[in-house]
């Protein structure tokens, strides 16, 4: 989809260029995004090989293996089932060309060089990425807290003995609302949707 003529209209080349969302379109990753799930595309690098497309729900990255060769392989890492750790922008010395975004995705490390003429773009998708990764870490705490004030609710129940037949006959009840409570606790802090993170920081 993202021909000769698109790549060298947007001056592509091993070091990545950030794609202007009126281009959306023309990249292969946009084919990847879950549009009917309200799924959007808030930030793309490209390379000659490589795409890594920033949604509000994941990283979809295309992994090319060279820049003559159409065969690709497509990753996909949804922020909330892969955590976000150790983001970190290299800004560029006076006679390098390029600037460097690294961040851990569930264990995968990624590097990604991009033209240094883009590096205020850079520093918009650090700050969000930065800011997913403090939302994620947070709400793992909330939902730990949460799972353990369960804990400690039953062990609290399973103590009283002034009325056992009371508690036997009212157990199937309180289960149901603990097990509801948690759920509303899991939903609450297992962030699926970071638009708002993007649209907070992004500014293209």
């Amino acid at each position: 989809m993202f021909g000769k003529v698109a790549a060298d209209m947007l001056g592509l080349s091993d070091v990545g260029s950030v794609i202007e969302p009126k281009n959306y379109d023309k990249v292969d990753s946009d084919d990847y995004v879950m549009h009917e799930d309200d799924e959007r595309i808030y930030f793309l690098i490209k390379s000659k090989t490589d795409e890594y497309c920033f949604t509000n729900k994941a990283l979809i990255h295309l992994d090319g293996t060279s820049a003559i060769s159409k065969k690709r392989t497509l990753h996909r890492y949804n922020y909330h089932t892969y955590k976000i750790s150790q983001v970190v922008l290299e800004t560029a010395g006076t006679i390098d060309l390029d600037v460097e975004i690294k961040f851990n995705i569930g264990g995968k490390e990624f590097s990604i060089d991009v033209h240094k003429k883009h590096i205020e773009e850079l520093k918009d998708l650090y700050k969000a990425l930065l800011m997913i990764a403090e939302i994620c870490h947070e709400n793992e705490i909330k939902l730990g807290f949460a799972k353990e004030s369960i804990e400690l609710a039953s062990t609290t129940l399973s103590r009283v003995s002034s009325n056992e037949n009371s508690v036997v006959n009212n157990f199937k009840e309180i289960n149901e609302a603990a097990f509801e409570w948690l759920m509303k606790s899991r939903e609450q802090y297992k962030v699926k949707d970071f638009g708002y993170v993007f649209e907070k920081y992004i500014n293209n």
